[in-house]
């Protein structure tokens, strides 16, 4: 009975620094979880928004920028958005879901932003109808795919690429 005794006083001993460690690991990772929290969500929302509202968003919009077959190419990014964000959101493979997710934003800035900094068309893509055009505009009309893209960016950081490095059943399990 004193052995036992012992091995609990000895438990609860050790019980703090566990949890300090807990609460350590936990500060570590709740920047992330925010950021693929918030990250995940727009692009689940957007993605789904361009199917529900597709002449405004889906469809329509990206036959109004110029882009080739809107109607197939819309439900087509739209699907991508919904697999992204919730890849993102669910953290797996979320590494490989942000690399296709800048793939989406960069696609949008090259569309939609761009032209708005040169203040001219862009090949066949034109700016928005503004009353300034240069950085100040570009910055401000593109405040939030710029933080989508360095968010996602943080999130390939820190999840990297898993696709193409799956361990095949000869490797060891290292």
């Amino acid at each position: 009975m004193k052995g036992l005794k012992s091995g609990l006083f000895l438990q609860a001993i050790k019980s703090p620094q566990k949890n300090l460690r807990m609460e350590a690991a936990v500060r570590r990772d709740l920047p992330m979880i925010l950021i693929r929290l918030i990250v995940g969500l727009v692009f689940l929302f957007e993605g789904t928004l361009k199917f529900v509202r597709p002449g405004e968003l889906g469809a329509g919009r990206f036959a109004e920028l110029g882009l080739p077959f809107p109607y197939q190419l819309a439900p087509l990014v739209g699907g991508l958005e919904i697999a992204g964000g919730t890849a993102i959101l669910l953290n797996f493979y979320a590494g490989d879901a942000a690399l296709a997710m800048l793939g989406v934003i960069v696609a949008d800035l090259i569309t939609t932003r761009i032209p708005i900094l040169l203040g001219r068309p862009l090949g066949q893509f034109a700016p928005a109808k503004l009353d300034n055009y240069g950085w100040l505009s570009f910055l401000h009309e593109a405040r939030m795919d710029l933080c989508l893209f360095f968010s996602l960016l943080a999130i390939l950081i820190d999840s990297g690429v898993r696709m193409g490095h799956r361990r095949r059943w000869y490797q060891s399990g290292r």
